[in-house]
Formats: structure tokens, sequence, C-alpha cells
């Protein structure tokens, strides 16, 4: 549902994403990690259409990011690093309001309300104003409003920031329940999030992908049998950083 084949985006002579390829299918949550500045953020901007690769080819749902924009974003949800939210509205009328813009109306609306405040845990804080919530509350407000019109795709920029223990526990099975029917892509700096919970991994530094696989594959590629993503992490980093 999610093919990038050799993705690369320039700013001036600064390359943020640097050829990068890979997959992500139906049914399967695949974690991004990565340092600050990896291009984690990029390639997800890129997938959502807020910026456009400088060369190579992105898809998703089949559908080309650079000749079919607008049909790319009907067909995913995208939770952004710095989600933009009306801090004035009251949660319940803000979500109503995403979920308008969306294209939803009458007793679909209502459903598809209902079902993700339920999913997102939003019950407590509905007549609240967002200004007025936590910021693990306006973080599960935006993953509402990345949900509510039930895309196939996922697209979630760091989702557990600000999220307790318990809150980032009860997101991680949220994920697994949304699996099926849908393609799943998420960065965090959490690297036990994407151990916990992703079918594959893929990491990147300096714009390049490093690893793509299970924790396992990833393990043998870089030579070091049985170890944690962890570790696999910084060993590639730290090779990558060394021969840069």
């Amino acid at each position: 549902m999610i093919q990038v084949d050799s993705a690369t985006r320039r700013y001036g002579s600064l390359t943020a994403v640097d050829n990068v390829s890979f997959n992500v299918e139906r049914d399967e949550i695949v974690g991004f990690v990565g340092p600050n500045g990896a291009g984690k953020s990029t390639l997800l901007k890129m997938l959502s259409t807020f910026i456009l690769p400088t060369s190579g080819r992105v898809l998703v749902d089949g559908l080309d990011v650079v000749e079919q924009p607008l049909e790319v974003r009907r067909r995913i949800g995208y939770l952004a690093g710095d989600t933009p939210l009306y801090q004035q509205m009251r949660v319940d009328r803000f979500l109503h309001f995403v979920g308008t813009a969306r294209g939803l109306r009458g007793d679909y609306l209502d459903e598809r309300f209902a079902a993700t405040v339920e999913v997102c845990g939003l019950e407590s804080v509905l007549l609240q104003r967002v200004s007025e919530c936590s910021t693990g509350f306006r973080q599960r407000l935006g993953l509402a409003t990345a949900m509510i019109h039930d895309p196939p795709i996922l697209l979630l920029d760091e989702p557990t920031h600000g999220f307790d223990p318990l809150q980032v526990l009860a997101f991680r099975d949220l994920l697994r329940s949304l699996r099926p029917r849908r393609a799943i892509l998420f960065s965090t700096h959490i690297i036990a999030d994407v151990e916990a919970i992703s079918d594959r991994v893929l990491i990147i530094h300096q714009g390049k992908l490093m690893g793509d696989g299970r924790v396992d594959d990833l393990a043998q590629q870089a030579g070091i049998p049985g170890a944690s993503l962890e570790e696999i992490f910084a060993h590639l980093v730290r090779t990558s950083s060394a021969h840069a």
C-alpha cells in the first residue's frame, strides 16, 4: 500500500532524504526509527503530500503523491509531529469539524465520531477546550483527527509524545487493533515501542536507510546475532558515522 522507490529530498545543498526505498503492505505495522534530523519526518511529509520528492517515486495505495495528491490525502490519516489544533475550540466540536472537513455527514459522521472518541479515550475531555487538555490528551485528539475518516493507511509521526507509561501501553494495543485492513507506518524515538509492536523496522540515519526487516534479520545483517533493536540501532548509526 506504500511504495517508496529511490526517494530523495533536497533543500539546496542539504540532502534530507537520500535515495530511500521501502514498502509497507496491508495488515502490517512498520516502525521507523532514527536520530533527530535523520529524515523520518521528511519521509512522512512526502508520503502525506505536504512536501514532494526532489527525485524518485512515492506511491500511496497505488497513487502517485506528485500526480494525485488529493486522492492520496483521502486515503491517509496523518499525525504530524506538530499537529495544529484549534486551542479555543471544545474537543467535541473540533473533532466534528475535522470529520465534516473530511466529507463525513449525518449518521456516518456520528458513528465515526463515537467510534473514534472511544478508541482514543477522549470521553472525559469532550467538553473541555483543547487548550485545557494535557499534552497526552492533545496527542490523543491529534490521533483521533487522523483516524476519524477510517483511512486504510496511517502515517504517525512520534504518536506517543506526551503519553504517560499507561497511555503508551494503551497506544500499543490500539495500533495492534488497527492493523487488520490497514498499512501503518509510525516514527518514534522510543525504541521499545518499535520493538514491541512492529512487524518490520526501518532504521534511517543521515537521510539514508540503514536497515529494513524484522529485528532478528537486522541483527544477522549487522553481524550481531541475537542483539536487541537498541543494540542494532546503536551499531548501525555508529558504524555509519565512523565511515562518514
